[in-house]
Parts: structure tokens; C-alpha cells; sequence
């Protein structure tokens, strides 16, 4: 079962649309928005719980079908910062490019979100 939203589509798409238009000018509570709407939003596109996506300090999301983990590190784990999620969000930046400049940690053979991203190319 997914977890439940605390941020709507809507609004999720809305912060996201405004962190785009103006990254350099985002407050971190709006940053914080965008990114914690972003990662709901991938959950519920994405469901599973196999591998962890990081956004610190603002969230954390399960998705991705396959093997549960229950304690402990989880085998497949994306971590970046914030502007680089929401870039690959918003289709700013490519995936392949991400991991190659070091921009996002990807570990464990389910570690590859490519395909799923952007959720709102050019913010929506």
C-alpha cells in the first residue's frame, strides 16, 4: 500500500513550477515544498518499496517494485541534494548526466530512475 500524500498533485506540481521558474530565488521553504511534493509524487508513480530515494534535510521516498528491505541500509539507494532532484524533475538535467558528474549516489541494480524522470518536464 502507498503511503499516503500530506501534499497534493496539484500543489506538489505547483511548487515545482515556481522552483523552476526562479531556482536561485527559492527559499527553502519553498525548496523544501517542491522537493517533499516531488518525492510523493514519485512514490505514487513509482510504487514499491525496493529502492530509497534521498533528498537531506527535506525528504525521503520508497518506490520502485521489487524485494522489500526491512532494517538496516537498503540495497538500492539514490541520494542527492536538492536543486539536483528537482533539475532531474524537471527535466533540467538527464539522469546519465547526473551520475556522471557525481551530482547523485546510486547504489544496488534497482538504483536507476532514467526512466521515470523528469515527472513535470520544464516544471509543468
Amino acid at each position: 500500500m502507498p503511503a499516503r500524500r500530506r501534499i497534493t498533485a496539484e500543489r506538489a506540481r505547483d511548487a515545482v513550477r515556481a522552483w523552476a521558474a526562479d531556482p536561485a530565488g527559492a527559499d527553502r521553504a519553498a525548496t523544501a515544498l517542491a522537493v517533499r511534493g516531488s518525492l510523493e509524487e514519485l512514490a505514487e508513480r513509482v510504487p514499491g518499496s525496493s529502492v530509497e530515494v534521498r533528498v537531506p534535510p527535506f525528504g525521503v521516498a520508497q518506490c520502485v517494485e521489487g524485494p522489500r528491505h526491512t532494517r538496516g541500509t537498503p540495497p538500492n539507494v539514490v541520494e542527492t541534494d536538492a536543486a539536483t532532484w528537482l533539475g532531474l524533475v524537471t527535466g533540467g538535467l538527464r539522469w546519465d548526466d547526473a551520475v556522471a558528474q557525481g551530482r547523485v549516489s546510486a547504489s544496488g541494480l534497482r538504483a536507476v530512475l532514467g526512466d521515470v524522470l523528469p515527472l513535470w518536464p520544464g516544471g509543468a
